[in-house]
């Protein structure tokens, strides 16, 4: 059967060599730290190598992670959310989990978090994360699981739900769509909705940031991002697939940089550190910390957001990731470039159904899928092809 939507003609366009709309995607892992990936260990013991509590503050090598977050094939350059409720220690950057030894059922992400659309090419894609007005229960999470594991293995898990750190909806849906212009040109749109009953603050950071390719090898060519005006963020790289894009954040409360390079001061308690490591937007964010650089230059940047959003009100705000010279602003109608993406989906999941399926098997179908293609990893796998080594993306 051929299909003619026009997600279909995109498919079939990208191999060709025309406008490749599957540069950009959900390459992002969702977590890096505890991975085989990132295991310096001697005894191959990954969920000790790297855990959690450095992720803020120690450079990745061979990958990086973040919250609904995309990134090019290569994972050259990246883009995800954090945010700050006001109530936690650290920014909430990435996903939190227990490690295999900490969890009384093995390692398991204790976040909320649901996948809701995406066509193959991520012309379009849709994500929600639930994000509490309490602290985000780290201790109680591991605490809890760690007396079942050592007491009664055949406990159930201790679950986020479990902590009542969601109780009387005091929390946040964070709603994040993608809908692309063009292969590299991509509108993102952010809406807060407070679930809760009374008005709560939220500091929203969309941040864009480089992996680290420069700190391993002595001479490494090593990027820059820079501020441009005040509402964009500019990438500068020997790379030309990813030097010159720009996100753009208009009506932003300030934007902050600091260096995706490790804090060897305090993860290794070294002193000849960066001036402004991978943690200095969080400790600039979290304890005012003049941890960011005052030149607004560096390899990790984002937008701060200080937001303050009533009961049962929403807050969006709209970005642009784009190359220089694609448009100033958000550029012609954003708002049409969502609604065309979301009708393009729509016409491109109609035609793999029969029309006599439910709306219910429609909406599970579309969810797996979405599931699915928003799942794919950047996994860095060295392997020697024609004299030569290169990453693959799975």
């Amino acid at each position: 059967m051929t299909y003619k939507t026009v997600e279909d003609l995109r498919l079939t366009g990208s191999p060709e060599g025309r406008e490749d709309w599957l540069f950009w995607g959900p390459y992002l892992s969702e977590r890096q730290w505890g991975t085989v990936r990132e295991d310096y260990s001697e005894g191959g013991t990954a969920w000790d190598s790297f855990p959690h509590d450095q992720a803020r503050s120690r450079a990745y090598r061979w990958g990086e992670d973040g919250i609904a977050g995309i990134s090019d094939t290569d994972q050259r350059l990246c883009f995800a959310l954090a945010l700050w409720n006001g109530n936690d220690p650290i920014l909430k950057e990435r996903l939190f989990g227990l490690t295999n030894s900490e969890g009384n059922h093995g390692e398991d992400v204790k976040e909320q978090y649901f996948y809701q659309d995406s066509t193959p090419t991520h012309s379009y894609m849709k994500m929600l994360y639930k994000y509490p007005h309490a602290a985000y229960p780290y201790g109680p999470l591991v605490a809890e699981n760690g007396r079942r594991k050592a007491t009664d293995q055949a406990a159930p898990e201790y679950e986020l739900l479990d902590t009542g750190v969601f109780e009387e909806n005091r929390y946040f849906d964070v709603g994040v769509e993608y809908a692309k212009r063009a292969g590299g040109d991509i509108l993102i749109r952010i809406s807060v909705s407070n679930q809760g009953p009374d008005a709560h603050s939220l500091t929203l950071l969309p941040t864009m940031w480089l992996r680290n390719t420069w700190s391993w090898s002595a001479g490494s060519p090593k990027p820059n991002l820079s501020k441009k005006g005040e509402t964009t963020i500019t990438t500068t790289s020997e790379d030309e697939e990813v030097n010159g894009y720009s996100l753009i954040c208009p009506g932003n409360d300030g934007l902050l940089f600091c260096e995706n390079e490790t804090n060897t001061v305090k993860v290794f308690g070294s002193g000849d550190g960066p001036s402004y490591p991978k943690d200095g937007i969080n400790d600039h964010v979290v304890n005012a910390m003049a941890s960011v650089s005052p030149d607004n230059n560096g390899t990790k940047a984002t937008a701060r957001y200080d937001l303050i959003i009533d009961a049962g009100a929403t807050k969006v705000i709209t970005l642009r990731l784009t190359k220089t010279g694609s448009g100033a602003g958000l550029g012609r109608n954003p708002t049409k470039v969502f609604s065309d993406r979301i009708e393009e989906a729509d016409a491109f999941y109609k035609e793999r159904l029969p029309v006599s399926t439910s709306e219910d098997r429609k909406s599970i179908y579309r969810q797996a899928m979405a599931g699915m293609l928003w799942s794919k990893q950047y996994f860095y796998y060295d392997v020697a092809m024609a004299g030569r080594r290169r990453p693959f993306t799975t």
